[in-house]
């Protein structure tokens, strides 16, 4: 049997869940070793992060402008970060992050969902059940 190259997780808060779909990366092995986690919600701009505490190196390939519904790593904060829009330091509609962040992989539905994200809210982060 042929172990899979991407994980699904699921992570929620009061207002709703999103689906993300994570590539087979160091630091996506390093948090599928930590879930379930829970966490307050930090926003900034169109940012939601979540803390892990989880302390992993960047990547190459590391980015600092992404994607609505990227699923990243920002390593200098040790928490997730999942833009849907621009950001305090953004150009234009871009979402710039505030460094470069480990790219884990995509969300599956509406990114734009994360805007019902509350600054302090909890969240959940876990496997998605097959």
């Amino acid at each position: 049997m042929q172990a899979p190259t991407s994980l699904r997780i699921r992570i929620f808060w009061p207002a709703g869940h999103l689906i993300a779909t994570l590539d087979d990366t160091p630091t996506s092995q390093a948090l599928a070793k930590a879930l379930p986690l829970v966490s307050a919600a930090r926003t900034w701009g169109q940012e939601v992060y979540v803390d892990t505490g989880l302390a992993v190196s960047r990547e190459t390939g590391a980015q600092d402008v992404a994607e609505p519904g990227t699923v990243a790593f920002w390593t200098d904060g040790d928490a997730l970060a999942l833009p849907y829009g621009p950001t305090p330091i953004s150009q234009g509609d871009e979402c710039r992050l505030a460094s470069p962040c480990n790219v884990l992989g995509r969300l599956d539905g509406d990114p734009g969902l994360l805007a019902t994200v509350r600054d302090g809210d909890p969240v959940r982060v876990e496997f998605l059940d097959a």
